[in-house]
């Protein structure tokens, strides 16, 4: 993406703090905020998580949490604008009450450090409707935005319907539907009117905020030029990707709760985001006013319409440059906790899998496919018994295999990898990844490359499962028996791919 810095109008060199830089907005303002020339902090709840980003080292990186008063509090110290970019999506029943404590944290916080202006990112609500009756997500977005309003912190508050960018929820849930299914049956909210807004406009709003004058302190609406509804959104992007019309019949049948889990079957996106996303579609989002462009006013060609944005999406896609994507942040109930190192790891029962083989390669040939492992490259083994297993997880809310890379060769600590998310890499020595399918546990795949004491490459893997209960010790030993095909066939067909590509390459 071409920087955003020349087409806002910002006032340089302003000490920002982003929260939520891990997530998919968040890690695209940054760099924009620096090419500005302002100064960026960033509070994440795990800095370890930004270490990989190309940006990460001209910035601040402070460890704290939202809801926490002590650590919003020195993250603010000294802060002239604060981006609030964080909600509690798909974390259960009491995400509201999550979200609401948080932003009062949030805004007290700034108020006492003396914040001159809070930039706010939350969901465009329709008109008509009464607070009580919009769908859960959408209203925690308004009651959000008014608590930071009501802070006493002049603050922007940006209102978007359904954002278009590579790697958004919002755009992988229209993509894999369209192409998935030429012929589908869908709910009655494919009927619904928004207006969607590309990704390079709202970035351009949230750096452009920056420099607002302390007496504006309100709402604004924002989005593209057109205004269609979910189903000419997926007939457009048919269009744009080279694909024949969908058939598409909506029915009334489906509600919110059981479309979530139709699109979290289809597409990489689980229920537990999937459904507050559905809930939204059912209201009409469309733009009251365009009151922004009177303090970050808009260049020629924007904002940017549903078919450049779409063609810029994927043209992104597919030419492997998606710099962050929605599963960058956290999957709701995963785990957080590190590898254990220690096998008396929590007082608790730790069930080991070892392997390891010597490669006819070198240690670099061996990490470039340990590297590119997962996507579109594979497991290396047994591929049926991956398939089954990221259906089942599919089937019972869980992500299954359909997040894929968001790079297909190079990884970075905090990438989702499939059901997988990667917690640490060694260069050229090892990748660590963290489950995140439904487990009755906590389990990490380990991989290697280094020599052994004769000089020769050897690869090492290690899976380790901590069970939690009764059932997941019953789990453990239930999957035993197919552990030799699937973890004893990964080694030795990561081995032979690293040997092949050695000599695919001295050919």
């Amino acid at each position: 993406m071409n920087s955003l810095a020349g087409q806002a109008q910002t006032r340089p060199g302003l000490r920002c703090l982003v929260t939520g830089a891990t997530g998919y907005i968040g890690g695209r303002l940054v760099p924009e905020l620096l090419d500005a020339g302002h100064e960026v902090r960033c509070l994440a709840r795990t800095p370890v998580k930004l270490r990989d980003h190309p940006w990460v080292g001209r910035t601040e990186v402070v460890a704290g949490d939202v809801t926490d008063e002590a650590s919003v509090r020195d993250a603010l110290r000294d802060i002239d604008v604060a981006y609030y970019l964080v909600h509690a999506l798909g974390t259960g029943a009491g995400f509201e009450r999550t979200d609401r404590a948080a932003a009062r944290v949030f805004g007290e916080q700034a108020r006492a450090a003396g914040v001159r202006r809070i930039v706010y990112l939350g969901g465009l609500t329709p008109r008509g409707v009464a607070e009580s009756d919009l769908s859960p997500h959408l209203r925690s977005r308004a009651e959000v935005g008014r608590i930071l309003l009501d802070s006493g912190v002049p603050a922007t508050v940006l209102r978007a319907a359904v954002i278009i960018g590579s790697g958004s929820a919002s755009f992988e849930m229209l993509r894999y539907l369209t192409e998935r299914l030429p012929v589908m049956v869908t709910p009655s909210w494919v009927r619904t009117r928004m207006q969607p807004i590309a990704v390079r406009d709202v970035l351009r709003y949230l750096v452009g905020s920056a420099a607002m004058p302390s007496h504006v302190s309100r709402a604004f609406d924002i989005g593209g030029p057109d205004v269609v509804t979910y189903r000419e959104l997926m007939q457009r992007y048919a269009a744009v990707a080279g694909l024949p019309p969908r058939v598409i019949v909506p029915v009334p049948v489906l509600t919110p709760r059981l479309s979530s889990h139709w699109v979290g079957l289809v597409t990489p996106v689980p229920a537990s985001v999937a459904k507050p996303l559905a809930e939204s579609l059912r209201h009409e989002v469309v733009c009251d006013e365009h009151d922004i462009a009177d303090h970050v006013p808009d260049p020629p060609g924007a904002p940017i319409g549903v078919d450049a944005a779409l063609t810029l999406a994927l043209r992104r896609v597919r030419d492997a440059q998606v710099s962050t994507r929605w599963s960058s942040a956290a999957v709701p109930g995963a785990p957080s906790d590190p590898l254990p190192t220690d096998p008396d790891w929590a007082g608790g029962s730790l069930y080991t899998d070892r392997r390891q083989t010597v490669v006819d390669a070198s240690p670099a040939d061996l990490w470039r496919v340990i590297e590119g492992i997962g996507g579109e490259n594979g497991w290396y083994s047994f591929p049926l018994a991956w398939a089954l297993r990221g259906l089942l997880d599919r089937l019972v809310g869980g992500v299954g295999l359909r997040r894929g890379r968001r790079d297909a060769t190079r990884l970075r600590v905090g990438d989702s990898l499939d059901f997988w998310r990667v917690e640490e890499i060694e260069r050229g020595r090892l990748l660590r990844l963290r489950a995140e399918m439904r487990l009755p546990g906590l389990a990490w795949l380990e991989m290697s490359a280094d020599r052994d004491p004769a000089g020769r490459t050897r690869y090492r893997q290690r899976a380790v499962f901590h069970p939690r209960g009764l059932l997941g010790h019953a789990y453990w030993w239930a999957i035993s028996p197919f552990h030799a095909a699937v973890f004893g066939g990964m080694a030795r067909n990561i081995a032979q791919a690293a040997a092949r590509a050695r000599t695919e390459e001295a050919a």
